[in-house]
């Protein structure tokens, strides 16, 4: 019989395991890691199995020519940076629903040992995009976790520059990570291995972001606009979250249907999202359920309320100062006079984290399309379009025309590229990690004219460079964590980071 553990036993064994191996060969690097977070320079490796990241050197471009033969560049287009699934969340909120963690995949993403660090993150991925200084920065949606009006406020405090307030309810940490918290479960810093003492307090306390110092461009995700990414608000969760009582234990009898999995786009194999569980349905019936079992007691904070949708893309036009109307962020923008991105609004109202092509988006793109003229064209949802319902017409669109050289994605927590060849020239599928899961990185894109008349983007990651030991520690747990990004492969394949991506010019 396979012997489970729990997240807390996982941290503890591999550490205790490897303890050894670490004193005896040593865990320092002579390296530095680059202070701008470049990939290109340092990056973050395991040498010696111990579980402990070191700087080690970093990934230098490598050509990739399914679409086109390499070619000298000749003028610099436009320089994007991408950083998606965020999941800035408030891990003191009494909506979450960390107890389903315990019943493992496809749950595994309702609790994670650095979740009290999502804020510093960010603060180090923008630092990171500073020195980049690129012409337009892509938040590629899940900015929020929990669809929370504080989670909101503080990504966009974040985003914004200048103090950042982590924490809800009274001062100091009230979670599950709590050190007075006796549950075999959780991952606590205080008291259990790798020991942080005083992390909770740290990351609940004020700190100064750099913000962003390009325009930036939102896109909606699922978590930003419903509960745990799945369940639209209801006054039971409406409640939940304002209130003070909290479900962090599993209610006695409850398990995993039989045969649950989480699904994965026939297209890429990978198109099944990783941070929410699988339908809003049985998150409904598990947190019925919950009500019925033990609570704890938690301090209440009116700033918890959950959002409706036109709350949360009002929020982001506003403070991204992207003009617009109506229910859903769809819009265009020139990233020069040469690059035109159109941003697709794939979230679903009604829950449910899958992408969705809503009625008119079809027509909406055709129209974008035929009027971008000679600009390159990036196309950008938050959900992949491979494993989007309706995501195949979309692309058939996308298919025909011939400057299309990118559709860049987030949701899967994964990197991950693509070449998709057509008639018309054919475009690059582009999937970024996420800031909440290992390898915790944002993608640098840099659009190059090429001497045949067509392009190349140079693209790599970019490591989070908060300062101090809280954006360390958050990386360093990350890759810990046995349910997490390194053992689902979410830093991607050499080739699927630090690459130059040719594609031909326009036939005819």
């Amino acid at each position: 019989m396979t012997r489970r553990i729990t997240r807390r036993q996982a941290l503890g064994e591999l550490l205790a395991g490897t303890a050894v191996i670490a004193a005896g060969c040593g865990t320092s690097s002579p390296l530095r890691p680059d202070p701008d977070g470049s990939t290109l320079r340092t990056t973050y490796q395991d040498p010696e199995g111990t579980g402990f990241l070191t700087p080690a050197r970093g990934e230098p471009l490598r050509p990739r020519t399914e679409l086109g033969g390499q070619a000298r560049a000749v003028g610099l287009l436009a320089t994007i940076a991408h950083v998606t699934d965020i999941h800035v969340l408030d891990a003191e909120s009494p909506a979450r629903v960390t107890f389903l963690d315990r019943l493992g995949p496809p749950f595994q993403s309702t609790f994670r040992p650095q979740e009290t660090l999502t804020a510093q993150v960010l603060a180090g991925a923008l630092q990171a995009i500073r020195a980049l200084s690129p012409d337009a920065v892509i938040q590629g949606g899940d900015l929020i976790d929990n669809d929370q009006a504080n989670e909101l406020a503080l990504a966009l405090a974040v985003l914004k520059g200048g103090r950042a307030r982590p924490g809800s309810g009274a001062p100091g940490y009230f979670g599950v990570q709590s050190p007075f918290d006796p549950d075999p479960f959780y991952y606590r810093p205080d008291l259990d291995a790798p020991r942080h003492p005083g992390l909770l307090q740290a990351a609940t306390r004020g700190f100064t972001s750099p913000g962003v110092s390009s325009a930036w461009y939102p896109v909606l995700g699922d978590h930003d606009i419903l509960v745990a990414g799945e369940i639209a608000p209801t006054a039971q969760t409406r409640e939940l979250a304002l209130g003070d009582e909290a479900l962090w234990d599993l209610p006695p009898g409850l398990t995993t249907p039989p045969g649950l999995s989480a699904g994965r786009d026939a297209t890429s194999g990978a198109g099944y999202s990783p941070d929410g569980p699988p339908s809003p349905g049985l998150v409904e019936r598990f947190l019925q359920q919950a009500l019925d079992g033990p609570k704890v007691r938690v301090p209440a904070d009116p700033a918890r309320r959950e959002l409706n949708p036109g709350q949360a893309v009002g929020g982001l036009r506003a403070a991204s100062r992207q003009p617009g109307t109506g229910p859903r962020l769809d819009y265009r923008t020139d990233i020069g006079p040469h690059v035109r991105a159109l941003v697709l609004d794939l979230a679903r109202r009604e829950g449910g984290s899958g992408g969705l092509v809503h009625p008119g988006q079809p027509d909406w793109l055709a129209g974008e399309l035929a009027a971008a003229g000679q600009r390159w064209i990036l196309v950008i949802s938050h959900q992949p379009l491979t494993s989007s319902e309706g995501g195949g017409r979309i692309l058939q669109l996308l298919d025909r025309h011939p400057r299309v050289i990118a559709a860049i994605s987030g949701h899967i927590h994964r990197n991950r590229i693509l070449a998709r060849p057509t008639p018309a020239g054919g475009y690059w599928l582009i999937s970024t990690a996420s800031l909440i899961d290992y390898p915790q990185q944002a993608r640098a894109l840099r659009v190059l004219a090429t001497e045949d008349g067509g392009v190349a983007i140079e693209t790599w990651m970019l490591d989070h460079v908060f300062p101090g030991e809280l954006g360390t520690i958050s990386r360093q747990l990350a890759y810990l964590d046995a349910q997490g990004g390194r053992p689902q492969g979410f830093a991607g394949d050499r080739l699927d980071r630090n690459v130059t991506l040719y594609r031909t010019g326009v036939r005819g």
